[in-house]
């Protein structure tokens, strides 16, 4: 494997508390050293990072991929192009597909899919019950053998406490994290948005946030009962986050996310009934949004992920009521990320970047998100000053369903490299 070294660029690796101009080599798809000019062989192949920023390849915990079941939205290898684009090395595929990732035979496909892209890192999350159905536990123990990071049935809550509970003591014995999609539906039940002002003027069903935080509660007093590391999804409201801050200041093994829809969007943006505004959760107000940001700035949140969500045209242009929830976000995540958290000085770069690879690494425990010598060479170059507009038209994902598309925004991953191989430049 040949020789790279890139040099003169912003090193901020959070892991190694490095932020600091320096040159980075990569020998035999691992980081050799990180410093000032280290020695690079002759033919070793020079990259000039010169106003770059050099991160640890950027890491989404949160995806959903689609296959099988759903290669018309989108398929591992799609998906895998959209990741690198947007500068992620490593992605997380969500359980929901059809069949459901719930025994070691689908999460190996998932592994096996992911290695034949060649592309990002695709690591499966399984299923935390059979079919998701929240009726039986699936078999955990076999999907970790398969390769599993966690366990989650995102896109439902485990609706009974007691099933859920024995779920957490597995999830501790193999020491993994059960992921939370923190949704009573008995309360958000044929909701389609946030229930509030917005809602009862535009006479849509709407979704409290009492829905989601009812949820984070029983689940935090689970994972305290059990030991269980608990992730909390897509974080929405103010209630939730200062349910999370509580939980960690008592010591509960908690960790949570927050998209680039549900900080820089609110509830407003559905009075243009566009569906691509339709999530699950919801767009909330601005004090949501205001607690979210505070939240990451004072680590209650610890991760950002984007929740990538892909649907076909013809389902995303339904009328809002019948429309289904998500959007798609590998793509567009960063540079909204930038313009959210940066630009208003929520978060210092070190810890956006921290909140994109440490954390998420450290949360999975998954040996990525440094450059640390002997680390795999998965690295993100980040033009922070790159001016473009957000054209779902032209992204790698199959789906078009983005809520930032035409937007004006500034920051892009311009070079994405997996295990020392460039897998995605960036073309003006």
């Amino acid at each position: 494997m040949s020789r790279l070294l890139i040099r003169g660029g912003r090193v901020i690796d959070p892991a190694c508390g490095v932020d600091r101009v320096a040159d980075v080599l990569i020998d035999g798809g691992r980081i050799a050293a990180v410093g000032a000019s280290p020695p690079a062989p002759p033919g070793t192949e020079t990259i000039d990072a010169t106003g770059l920023l050099v991160t640890p390849g950027l890491i989404d915990m949160h995806v959903h991929l689609r296959e099988p079941g759903s290669e018309h939205e989108e398929t591992i290898a799609s998906g895998s192009r959209a990741a690198v684009a947007g500068g992620f090395t490593t992605v997380c595929a969500m359980p929901n597909t059809d069949p459901c990732a719930d025994n070691e035979g689908a999460v190996a496909f998932v592994v096996r899919r992911g290695v034949e892209a060649g592309l990002a890192n695709v690591l499966p999350i399984g299923a935390i019950t059979v079919g998701r159905k929240g009726e039986q536990m699936a078999e955990m123990g076999q999907m970790v053998r398969a390769g599993a990071v966690a366990f989650s049935d995102d896109g439902d809550s485990v609706r009974d406490s007691g099933l859920l509970a024995r779920c957490m003591a597995y999830g501790k014995m193999f020491d993994k994290p059960l992921i939370s999609h923190a949704e009573d539906k008995d309360l958000s039940g044929g909701g389609v948005m946030h229930a509030g002002a917005v809602s009862a003027r535009l006479g849509l069903p709407g979704m409290p946030a009492a829905a989601e935080e009812t949820i984070v509660g029983r689940d935090i007093i689970l994972a305290r009962m059990t030991g269980c590391r608990l992730h909390i999804a897509h974080v929405s409201t103010a209630g939730s986050v200062e349910l999370i801050r509580q939980a960690k200041q008592r010591g509960v093994a908690i960790t949570a996310e927050a998209t680039p829809h549900h900080l820089a969007l609110t509830d407003e943006a559905a009075a243009t009934f566009d569906p691509n505004f339709k999530m699950s959760p919801p767009l909330r107000t601005a004090d949501d949004v205001a607690a979210l940001k505070q939240g990451l700035k004072d680590g209650s949140i610890d991760c950002l992920a984007s929740d990538h969500a892909p649907h076909e045209r013809e389902e995303k242009e339904l009328e809002f009521l019948f429309a289904p929830f998500g959007a798609i976000g590998m793509e567009s995540s960063l540079a909204v990320f930038i313009r959210e958290l940066i630009d208003t000085e929520v978060l210092t770069w070190p810890e956006l970047v921290a909140r994109m690879t440490a954390n998420p690494a450290r949360t999975l425990g998954i040996e990525r998100g440094t450059l640390a010598a002997g680390a795999a060479a998965d690295v993100t170059l980040i033009d922070p000053g790159l001016e473009w507009t957000i054209d779902a038209s032209r992204f790698e994902s199959k789906s078009r369903n983005c809520p930032f598309h035409g937007q004006h925004v500034r920051g892009k991953a311009v070079m994405t490299l997996v295990a020392g191989r460039a897998v995605y430049r960036h073309q003006p």
